[in-house]
């Protein structure tokens, strides 16, 4: 039964059964996780959230990455998730596009602040449950992703369940049952975009509440209510042996990963426009994938424009870079942007992987420039290094909580495996006052 074995793996697998570089890897999933969090944590629809939900929050016991207040655990890592995720700046899982960090990490930092946690344990947790997140992902995809299911919801889920599960030392049956539990909870559509890390389902399963026994395979689990059956062989292939977190990459734009490759061509060819008012026409080719998720035109929101590859050519051309405030709510009003973006269609190249894109530019005089991008820098070809994780780790901190000071906080993440108090080393993320 693939319920069990999982719960059975989540239960028996040690640290050392681990390979280094997979360990690593969550490493550097963590500190670009922290850092997405923090840079989350001012913009105002974030706030706007936490404002609605601290006042029913419990006893403040966990840190709020970015803000001076703390929250119950639940709280804590609802708000913490969301600001990990509103930029569509964390990690991606490449085959699955899952976002595996924000819905795993920050569930198991909250929790730290709850139960007393060890560096080493929490990296070890994180590392079983983003494994089993996108296991599931691998089995369902990609018709899940296609039908409008938002993965790293309905995956991320059974991989907070997983980790706080193992965080918590639960056995073989209290894991199942939250994994169980996890299924009930497995929601959330592409057309939100939405972000939901919650550890309730663990918590259910110390208590005692027990869950379907087969909430994976069962006749009406996950596989085939929401999989449509998927491939159930990749779940457990390979299981123990092969890692998925190793695999793990890191956005150097805040927006949809399909644009990754499609900013990196419009930079390579602005030198050689003129201007941008000499732009006629621009033709962007690539994965399909790119025109069903990111063909949209006129963007009204900064979250629109996001997955928008109209508003992510015309800022590359116009503003020469793509950060945060390139797709902020103020930016996607500009008439420069808006004339630009309107000249930009997107066209289907079924061979090109999801990391690659080329862009034509036609200009007003006829001339025509191409740029191809193979694989995008932040794909598993072309990896962020790790000083590249601390300068985006620096900039999202400067955008979202300027009074902090980032590296002490960059270096407790670097040696978190050491760390004798992990909800010591996220309050490092949270300023004396906001």
């Amino acid at each position: 039964m693939i319920s069990r074995t999982l719960a059975r793996f989540l239960v028996r697998t040690r640290p050392e059964d681990v390979p280094a570089p997979a360990r690593r890897e969550a490493v550097r999933s963590i500190l670009n996780v922290i850092g997405t969090a923090l840079g989350g944590s001012g913009d105002e629809e974030a706030r706007r959230i936490a404002a609605v939900m601290l006042p029913f929050s419990g006893p403040a016991e966990a840190a709020l990455v970015g803000r001076a207040e703390r929250a119950d655990c639940m709280t804590a890592a609802f708000l913490n998730a969301l600001a990990g995720n509103v930029f569509d700046f964390d990690d991606t899982h490449p085959g699955t596009i899952i976002h595996p960090s924000a819905p795993v990490a920050l569930p198991l930092f909250a929790l730290a602040g709850r139960r007393a946690m060890r560096g080493s344990a929490l990296l070890h947790a994180f590392t079983l449950g983003a494994e089993i997140a996108c296991r599931l992902g691998n089995a369902v995809s990609p018709a899940h992703y296609s039908r409008g299911w938002h993965i790293t919801t309905t995956c991320g889920v059974f991989g907070a369940a997983a980790a706080c599960a193992a965080s918590l030392g639960l056995d073989e049956d209290a894991t199942l049952s939250a994994l169980g539990h996890a299924s009930a909870q497995s929601s959330g559509l592409v057309e939100t975009l939405g972000t939901m890390a919650k550890s309730v389902a663990a918590l259910l399963a110390e208590g005692g509440a027990v869950g379907p026994e087969s909430p994976i395979e069962g006749a009406r689990g996950f596989l085939r209510v929401m999989g449509e059956g998927g491939d159930a062989a990749r779940v457990l292939a390979g299981l123990g042996e092969t890692w998925e977190i190793a695999r793990n990459t890191y956005k150097p734009y805040p927006c949809g990963v399909v644009l990754n490759p499609v900013i990196e061509a419009c930079l390579a060819l602005r030198p050689l426009v003129p201007c941008w008012e000499a732009i006629a026409s621009v033709t962007v080719s690539g994965n399909p994938l790119l025109r069903q998720r990111a063909d949209r035109p006129a963007p009204g929101s900064g979250r629109q424009a996001q997955v928008s590859a109209q508003h992510a050519v015309a800022v590359a051309f116009i503003d020469g870079r793509a950060g945060v405030a390139e797709f902020s709510g103020a930016r996607v009003q500009g008439a420069d942007v808006l004339s630009l973006g309107a000249r930009v269609a997107l066209a289907d190249a079924p061979s090109t992987a999801v990391d690659g894109a080329e862009v034509a530019v036609t200009l007003a005089s006829g001339k025509t420039l191409f740029h191809r991008v193979e694989n995008a820098r932040g794909s598993l070809a072309r990896p962020l290094s790790d000083a590249e994780l601390e300068d985006k780790f620096r900039a999202l901190a400067a955008t979202g909580c300027p009074a902090l000071d980032p590296d002490p906080l960059i270096a407790a993440l670097w040696s978190l495996g050491e760390a004798p108090d992990a909800a010591a080393v996220v309050r490092l993320a949270a300023p004396a006052r906001n």
